[in-house]
């Protein structure tokens, strides 16, 4: 593959400000690209994006050797076989893939079977690849990116040096990469499901939404591995006694690890006879410093609104089997509140009236697949009127729900955080973006009239397992019924 001659006809009709955005999301894309390329390949492939940009120097560009051919095979990652784990030399050595981070977690690649092993947020392919990945929004989000560029093309020092240089050249402006990412979070307000309460129809999903493109690839891999050293040190007693809790599991889907941070939440009477609720008189850690990034990241992309900016937050550390039974949030904390998720996705049930059809299973109105790291933000009646659970997961899953406690509940002693207070959204027009594209439905549209049909006629009717949509190998058991799937309606438009 030779450079794009400027007289391409493909590239004829495009502006030089086209092919060099073009050139820049490509270039992004890469490690996507070549990750099943041998290094000839990845070399020419890199070589023809690069050409895209009118402003490249042809001298520095990375050239493939003369004559050089890639053999079919080489190309070509052997077929892996069910519960075998992926390892790929051309995946080590593609432009700008993850290796070992600086702070000693590895990210192990994710068996065809959903199997895992040490820390892991799965394959870069598992992990949506999106213009979320072209630019950091914060210096502290960046650092790791600018870690992984400096290992690229292992043993080539010189590539490493030129494509470095051709990076910087094309790169747009912080505010430009800002905007562009913004414009692309997805946005999906339109959830709808019919029950009757009180004797009247009512839809329980109303208030909920579902952003997904918040958080770039690179973002989520180092929020999660940031998390496992949060409770590693948790582990080590590095905490205040009631910020980390580990309870022994004494039956399947009961205690997952929690991290609370702001305040501590009491999920249940305790022994003390403190209800359930904020504990005032107890004092857990303050927020961590990467957790205030996400908060500023989710006021300023219009996720969150500016009167409700988290002072707390709780991780949730699942482990497989792991779950959540039916509950309204506390009242102790004002809505709309929200939980980001990451390493798998899962889905979430919300209902009236929740039903345990078992351990770790549970039956609902609606179900709404969370993908990895989208943002659900609960209020309204999804927030009051439905309950909502977690069944079991069938691999590891991290979420982390960030929420703003009521005045009258606040921790005596508690300190507001400085670099939280007056925080502003973006000043972008929403009704440009990406509003009303939903992810990965539930089901199609439906309109009302079909709706409340399905209600009553199968009010009675439960299903016999969760949603699958992660590991073929839980598709027996939980599949859910139709019915379950098309009682959720979600609107692809306005």
């Amino acid at each position: 593959m030779n450079n794009i001659s400027t007289d391409d006809p493909f590239v004829l009709d495009y502006h030089e400000s086209e092919l060099r955005i073009a050139a820049e999301f490509l270039t992004n894309w890469l490690p996507f690209l070549t990750r099943d390329l041998c290094q000839t390949c990845t070399r020419k492939l890199h070589n023809r994006v690069r050409s895209l940009d009118p402003g490249s120097n042809e001298s520095e560009v990375v050239k493939s050797e003369d004559g050089s051919s890639c053999p079919t095979q080489s190309c070509v990652r052997e077929e892996v076989h069910e519960n075998h784990d992926e390892h790929s030399d051309c995946d080590t050595n593609s432009l700008g893939s993850w290796k070992e981070g600086g702070n000693g977690w590895s990210e192990p690649r994710v068996s065809s079977s959903g199997a895992t092993s040490g820390v892991t947020i799965g394959d870069t392919s598992s992990v949506r690849m999106s213009w979320a990945d072209m630019a950091q929004e914060d210096d502290e989000l960046e650092a790791e990116e600018e870690e992984e560029l400096s290992k690229q093309y292992v043993g080539d020092e010189s590539s490493v040096i030129k494509s470095r240089r051709e990076a910087q050249k094309t790169e747009l402006s912080r505010e430009k990469r800002e905007y562009i990412r913004f414009m692309n979070v997805q946005r999906n307000k339109d959830f709808i499901c019919l029950e009757r309460v009180n004797g009247k129809l009512v839809n329980i999903l109303d208030g909920l939404e579902l952003h997904t493109g918040v958080f770039s690839a690179a973002e989520q891999k180092r929020i999660v591995n940031y998390v496992y050293e949060l409770q590693e040190k948790g582990r080590n007693g590095e905490f205040s006694e009631r910020t980390y809790s580990a309870p022994q599991k004494w039956m399947r889907g009961k205690g997952r690890v929690t991290i609370q941070f702001g305040c501590c939440y009491n999920y249940a009477a305790d022994k003390n006879g403190n209800p359930p609720g904020i504990l005032r008189n107890e004092c857990v850690d303050p927020i961590p410093h990467l957790f205030k990034v996400i908060i500023r990241r989710l006021v300023g992309w219009h996720v969150l609104p500016p009167s409700c900016v988290p002072d707390s937050c709780i991780v949730n550390i699942y482990e497989e089997g792991d779950c959540i039974p039916p509950h309204i949030d506390n009242h102790d904390f004002v809505r709309p509140f929200c939980t980001v998720s990451f390493l798998s996705e899962c889905n979430i049930l919300f209902g009236s009236n929740l039903k345990i059809v078992g351990a770790g299973e549970f039956s609902g109105a609606a179900e709404i697949p969370l993908p990895v790291g989208s943002v659900l933000v609960l209020n309204g009646n999804g927030a009051h009127v439905a309950k909502h659970c977690v069944p079991a997961v069938p691999t590891k899953r991290i979420s982390i729900t960030f929420r703003k406690m009521d005045k009258a509940k606040i921790p005596f002693g508690f300190v507001p955080e400085p670099d939280l207070q007056g925080l502003k959204p973006l000043q972008y027009n929403l009704d440009d973006s990406k509003n009303t594209n939903p992810i990965k439905p539930a089901s199609p549209t439906m309109n009302r009239s079909q709706i409340t049909k399905q209600v009553d006629s199968e009010k009675q009717r439960s299903y016999g397992g969760r949603g699958q949509r992660l590991e073929p190998r839980y598709s027996g058991r939980n599949q859910s019924q139709p019915w379950n799937r098309r009682r959720v309606g979600l609107s692809s438009g306005t």
